[in-house]
């Protein structure tokens, strides 16, 4: 009996997946409107995502355009980025809210280079904690004899290659995103 990989490649897809997501809200320094989509906004009495009550748009490398489908959100708007503390100016003007990233300091990069790392760090933890449930899943198959040893050997070597490609991309990942930070 063949063993099923598409559930450890469907969760291994879903570690991937959650990486980028991640790493796209590291701030660098460009204007990225990805670092807004962790910013919530008390808008008609719920929390929603600034993108669910404004269009945002980057209006230039430094530079991100919040414009409010309704005007009486803007000083809701402003006080999540506020809040929200990304280390970005926030002004107020009559077509929405413009937010200007400044440059970032040596030691602001060094910081999101940590971050960016440590982001990295829990996507291969995640996914070693995936692999072990696919071992363990092995394991309960070959004791209820559905599996035989040398299957069992190659099962376990498909697996550990699938977590050996999945860590080089999230290295390589992780190395474009540095290079974003660090310039």
């Amino acid at each position: 009996m063949a063993y099923d990989f598409s559930k450890f490649k469907s969760r291994t897809k879903e570690v991937e997946e959650w990486l980028k997501k991640e790493l796209g809200t590291v701030r660098t320094g460009r204007a990225n409107t990805a670092i807004l989509d962790t910013v919530t906004v008390d808008s008609y009495g719920e929390k929603m995502s600034i993108n669910q009550v404004a269009a945002v748009t980057a209006e230039d490398a430094r530079t991100i355009r919040i414009a409010p489908w309704d005007m009486t959100v803007v000083k809701a708007i402003e006080k999540g980025l506020t809040i929200a503390s990304l280390g970005v100016s926030v002004v107020v003007d009559d077509k929405g809210v413009r937010v200007t990233f400044p440059d970032l300091t040596t030691e602001r990069r060094v910081e999101m280079v940590k971050v960016a790392k440590a982001k990295m760090e829990e996507a291969k933890v995640s996914l070693r904690k995936h692999r072990d449930e696919a071992l363990k899943d092995v394991q309960v198959k070959e004791k209820a004899g559905g599996i035989g040893e040398d299957e069992i050997k190659r099962v376990k070597n498909e697996i550990q290659k699938m977590v050996d490609a999945s860590n080089k991309l999230f290295e390589e990942m992780f190395g474009k995103k540095e290079k974003e930070i660090v310039g």
